[in-house]
């Protein structure tokens, strides 16, 4: 088959989507409802994967956070055999840095409030002057941290040094909001805020983050020097230890290596279970793929519904078109047309037909890309030209399936009879 033939033949499938405006639209209403779910669905992933991939790598992407607690203990009841377990001390933060050489970098930090144990769960306020930031985050720091955790980049001023740490300086680096808050109108370094009813001098702004899908992030946290966080809350026990493995040891090695280092230095029986936990930032990227799992199996199972339903009206519609125009086929196969020729005109027809609603698909799903973009910003749905492709080559796929059965039958019709029918 020519060009032209098939240019010609797609002119006559647009020409009986004309003729049955109603019945086409019903058609392909189907595949326009899979094609945008698979669209818009695949494009919200495919971006909050690279804004997930992003996020892991500010939080250090060879950094391991040692806790008394698993990961998962913010997200529901501690068991009592975990919540028996010995508390970390910041000295074990130094007794990793002498045992464990293929650790680049070691920094313990305090937390207040902390997830998971209700005894710390206070409410941190900064105040000055007459204004107020609250359900402030908490962080006692060491200089290391910054090194560990590129999230706590400052954009003014500066982090906390050794110095600040010495001598148990009261001074407070903020989030970005917290800054907004307090100083509206005014360069917020070198002023005196009161944390918690005490003073301490701000040194330093960190950079921008609102946070995981808009949930708490460094705009609402503040760090203190960490010899500074233990003067004034000694109530707390509950540390967390961050390291870094370095680039010339594998991330395996370096953390099997603190394990042993921490079994020995908490004395674990040598059958014994952990009575501590190691995580990495990985864990945000293995919670998002158990999530996405899920969503991208209810997803095909909508999309797959609604092409079956379409496929099945583009069949029926075709099947109704070769009835329709039995003397058409009988003329045409009397002048001399081929059974190919008339069985590609209707596959094209089909093609055609299937082909209008996924363009129609993509471009729905493309539209609901940039208003998810629009109204939730941390959600950066991103439409590629991968998807675009599969979404037409399913429409495709669907004309070319459901299309060969008519377009067989009209293929297959006597000329004579066709010639003969009313």
């Amino acid at each position: 088959m020519t060009r032209g033939e098939i240019y010609e033949n797609m002119l006559v499938a647009f020409d009986t989507l004309r003729a049955h405006k109603v019945r086409s639209a019903l058609t392909v209403i189907g595949i326009v409802i899979g094609v945008t779910s698979v669209i818009s669905v695949a494009s919200i992933i495919e971006g909050l994967n690279g804004y997930i991939a992003h996020r892991v790598e500010e939080m250090g992407s060879r950094a391991y956070y040692l806790s008394r607690f698993p990961m998962s203990a913010g997200f529901g009841r501690i068991p009592e055999s975990v919540r028996r377990r010995k508390y970390l001390d910041p000295s074990d933060a130094q007794y990793l840095r002498e045992s464990c050489p293929s650790l680049e970098t070691v920094s313990p930090f305090g937390a207040r409030p902390v997830a998971g144990d209700p005894t710390t769960l206070q409410v941190n306020e900064i105040r000055y002057g007459g204004q107020l930031a609250d359900n402030v985050i908490l962080r006692g720091v060491e200089p290391e941290l910054g090194v560990v955790i590129p999230l706590f980049a400052v954009a003014h001023g500066r982090f906390v040094t050794q110095f600040d740490m010495d001598r148990t300086r009261d001074v407070i680096v903020i989030g970005d909001a917290i800054a907004n808050s307090l100083f509206p109108n005014v360069d917020p370094i070198g002023k005196v805020a009161r944390l918690n009813g005490r003073n301490f001098e701000v040194i330093g702004v960190f950079e921008k983050d609102p946070g995981l899908f808009g949930g708490p992030g460094m705009d609402q946290i503040a760090a203190i020097p960490f010899s500074s966080f233990r003067k004034h809350y000694p109530e707390i026990r509950e540390f967390f230890i961050a390291f870094v493995v370095h680039r010339d040891v594998s991330v395996e090695a370096g953390k099997n290596e603190v394990i042993e280092a921490m079994r020995r230095r908490r004395r674990v029986p040598y059958h014994g279970e952990n009575d501590f936990d190691i995580f990495s930032p990985d864990f945000l990227s293995n919670l998002w793929s158990q999530l996405t799992g899920a969503l991208v199996a209810l997803t095909s199972v909508i999309s797959s519904v609604g092409l079956l339903v379409g496929g099945i009206g583009v069949m029926n519609i075709m099947l109704i078109s070769v009835t329709e125009r039995t003397t058409e086929i009988g003329v045409r196969k009397a002048i001399g047309a081929r059974r190919s020729d008339i069985r590609a005109q209707f596959l094209i027809e089909a093609t055609t037909l299937s082909l209008t609603g996924g363009i129609i698909g993509i471009l729905l799903g493309a539209a609901v890309a940039t208003l998810v973009r629009t109204l939730l910003p941390y959600v950066p749905a991103t439409l590629s030209p991968l998807w675009i492709a599969l979404g037409v080559t399913i429409s495709v796929g669907v004309g070319l399936f459901f299309g060969y059965y008519p377009a067989n039958r009209a293929a297959a019709l006597d000329p004579i009879v066709c010639l003969r029918y009313e």
